[in-house]
């Protein structure tokens, strides 16, 4: 209430773009929702709600003044889908964009679900434990490696495994965010999930299932490029 009070309140003006995201905290058993302003000269924060529920980012909509909804051209977020009925409900007309940390969060995801059921396999098999200690070498981007986790990458690539194809596919996806076009990234997107989806690998064919199921919202992040803080909305 003190926070929607404020809002009311408070001068907010015109805004092009949100973000809207949660955190964590009390161990991760708590959320929280948070609303951003993300247009390309501002960054703020505007909106903090209790939960993740339909109702928590409803009211925000409900708290900011209609001429300040009206000015909105941009909605960023993750894939939670009781924020994606209210931006349906309520900003129908907005572009809507999924975040692109988020997205690859979803991927490395899939990737470590790939990497510890294959770990599990080996040791139970009576293998060479070739995946121990490989969380962050693969998780990781390869520019952000260490030294040591870069030489065990290496290592690891030497192998023919589940975990290593599925690392190779997440790596292959980030030439998407490289197109100019939506047209040709909406190509490559359709063919990478093709891909996947003959890979025989779960994770990453459900991967490919949500892309498939969102693919619009992530054709979107073209239409917001330059137009949108580059700074993500993750908490």
């Amino acid at each position: 209430w003190v926070v929607r009070w404020g809002l009311i309140h408070r001068e907010i003006g015109s805004i092009e773009a949100i973000g809207v995201d949660e955190i964590a905290y009390r161990r991760g058993h708590k959320y929280l929702t948070l609303v951003y302003q993300i247009d390309a000269d501002c960054r703020r924060l505007l909106y903090v709600a209790r939960d993740r529920t339909e109702e928590s980012l409803r009211g925000f909509f409900n708290a900011v003044p209609e001429t300040s909804i009206q000015s909105l051209k941009f909605i960023c977020t993750d894939m939670w889908r009781q924020y994606m009925n209210v931006i349906a409900e309520k900003a129908a007309d907005v572009v809507h964009i999924l975040d692109r940390y988020h997205v690859m969060k979803k991927f490395g995801d899939a990737l470590n679900k790939v990497r510890v059921e294959e770990a599990r396999q080996l040791k139970a098999d009576g293998y060479e434990e070739v995946l121990k200690g490989s969380r962050w070498c693969l998780l990781k981007r390869p520019e952000n490696l260490t030294d040591k986790q870069t030489v065990k990458l290496d290592d690891l690539l030497q192998y023919n495994l589940k975990s290593i194809k599925a690392y190779l596919m997440r790596e292959d996806f980030q030439r998407f965010w490289s197109y100019q076009s939506p047209a040709w990234a909406g190509r490559f997107l359709d063919q990478w999930c093709t891909r996947a989806m003959r890979s025989k690998i779960e994770p990453m064919k459900d991967m490919a299932r949500t892309l498939r199921r969102h693919r619009t919202l992530l054709l979107n992040w073209f239409l917001a490029r330059g137009e949108i803080s580059n700074g993500s909305v993750e908490g």
